[in-house]
């Protein structure tokens, strides 16, 4: 199917090759077209037309770094749970996408309606930014935090 005759939750299957070129931006964001294709053994002309075609098709939202939040001074994490009012998620993504050391916002199913990933400087900070920002949120029902002991990033999938 042609890119501008897709529709925005339909994409096309990703073959071995494109596969295994996502499997190695994953891992290193940085990598050069000319290490990719030489590790996925196609031309860099090939390698460069398939990372553009990826990013085209929204397959590949951008690239990043993968941080380590301790050594970054922020030493606590937590997954916070909200309940919030019904058919509001819109207004609030958009308040939690403000917070500082906001990582990861999900629309979920089950017990709560969001799951909201956070790293702060310590538990002090972690404790304002529950009590004074996110439960000052009106469309905020309720919160429950979770504390991170220990995380293992587990890199590309």
């Amino acid at each position: 199917m042609p890119h501008d005759q897709m529709t925005p939750n339909s994409g096309r299957p990703l073959d071995p090759i494109d596969t295994a070129i996502l499997r190695l931006l994953q891992a290193d964001g940085r990598a050069s077209v000319r290490s990719v294709a030489e590790q996925v053994h196609i031309s860099r002309a090939n390698a460069y037309a398939r990372i553009n075609r990826l990013v085209e098709d929204g397959v590949i939202r951008g690239f990043s770094a993968r941080v380590d939040h301790e050594r970054a001074g922020q030493g606590a994490s937590a997954y916070i749970t909200l309940k919030i009012v019904q058919e509001s998620w819109r207004t609030v993504r958009a308040k939690l996408r403000e917070l500082p050391g906001a990582a990861h916002i999900a629309l979920v199913s089950g017990d709560f309606d969001v799951l909201l990933l956070v790293h702060t400087r310590d538990n002090r900070a972690l404790r304002e930014l529950v009590l004074t920002r996110i439960q000052a949120i009106p469309e905020v029902i309720s919160t429950r935090t979770l504390l991170v002991f220990e995380e293992t990033d587990l890199g590309p999938v």
